[in-house]
């Protein structure tokens, strides 16, 4: 591009966010948050269980995850118990199965297993999220680096120069956007830096979920979501609701304990339920699953390709009758 032509076009991206903010009497902040609400890529609908789909303005990911904290505490998951050799031959099998996204945290001690498990595969072909954990007790060590401190560990125990997420881990009231604000800028630093690509909270009370609807610095957040409401924030309908929000304003939304943290372990109906459920919310932009099994992930990919399905039929069929349909871009 040539110079003259790149100062024009940054003039009219200037010019037009202030036209934005002008004619609609926005503060900066609403701005800023109506931004990046229309940067965020939208949400193309696909059959494919594992598709490649927008979780931020920079990072992309299949739509389905591995979760490796399942009962994660204290460097250890339910994961991490099988010892390190099984745990390493079922987080390549999710690869090789087409998962790319893997779930971690500090908190899991499974940084070090999802390393071995991608060793030799191209960076660019995986998603890394993890979590600091900040709160009292729960690792063997009492002390509390601040983030950058934090996540120079973190880099060597995933042999990686870059994480694509990084989250403060575990937010259970509305005031953690206070609490833990100098963490939250230097994680924005890092972010400018290129060491981790976007960043956010893992929600634990619908409260602090209501908080990160309205925060704008916040890039993603883990929600739990079924269709029972087994293991969740609150009612269903209001988790939705305010997980709605925060998709509405540009967040992306991580799913967590479709299968209910387990509580579905002896239904299958239930596990397909809760699949078409999740799959048909707008809201919720990938999930992540706590696997244990290589039955476990064959069973979720065949689960969600059945609810996509019956999703695209309905739609499509709404489509003819004259409905609509709040899958963007829906072919």
């Amino acid at each position: 591009m040539k110079r003259r032509d790149f100062l024009q076009t940054g003039a009219l991206a200037g010019a037009g966010t202030l036209a934005l903010a002008s004619s609609t009497s926005m503060s900066a902040e609403q701005t800023a948050a109506e931004l990046k609400k229309q940067n965020k890529p939208k949400k193309r609908f696909s059959t494919d269980p594992l598709a490649v789909v927008p979780l931020t303005e920079k990072v992309s990911c299949t739509r389905l995850g591995f979760g490796t904290g399942m009962n994660g505490y204290n460097r250890q998951s339910n994961l991490t118990r099988q010892g390190e050799e099984k745990a390493v031959e079922l987080l390549k099998y999710a690869y090789d199965k087409g998962i790319r996204l893997f779930d971690m945290a500090d908190l899991y001690g499974t940084h070090s297993f999802v390393a071995k498990a991608l060793a030799g595969k191209p960076r660019d072909s995986y998603t890394l999220v993890t979590k600091i954990w900040l709160h009292d007790g729960g690792l063997p060590e009492k002390e509390r680096p601040d983030a950058d401190e934090t996540l120079k560990r973190f880099l060597k125990e995933c042999n990686t120069d870059y994480l694509d997420v990084v989250q403060i881990h575990c937010m259970m009231d509305d005031q953690w956007n206070s609490r833990f604000q100098h963490q939250m800028e230097i994680l924005e630093r890092l972010k400018k830096e290129g060491v981790i690509r976007a960043h956010g909270v893992s929600c634990h009370a619908n409260s602090a979920l209501e908080t990160a609807a309205k925060t704008q610095w916040v890039d993603t957040v883990h929600v739990r979501i079924n269709h029972e409401g087994a293991k969740m924030d609150g009612a269903v309908n209001g988790v939705v609701k305010v997980a709605q929000a925060c998709h509405d304003s540009g967040i992306g939304v991580i799913g967590m304990k479709v299968i209910g943290e387990g509580t579905f372990r002896e239904n299958l109906e239930k596990r397909q339920t809760s699949a078409e459920f999740v799959m048909g919310l707008d809201c919720v932009d990938v999930i992540v699953v706590g696997f244990t099994e290589k039955g476990h992930i064959d069973e979720l990919i065949d689960n969600v390709r059945v609810a996509l399905e019956k999703i695209s039929a309905n739609k499509k069929r709404e489509i003819f009758l004259g409905g609509s349909t709040k899958f963007l871009n829906f072919p």
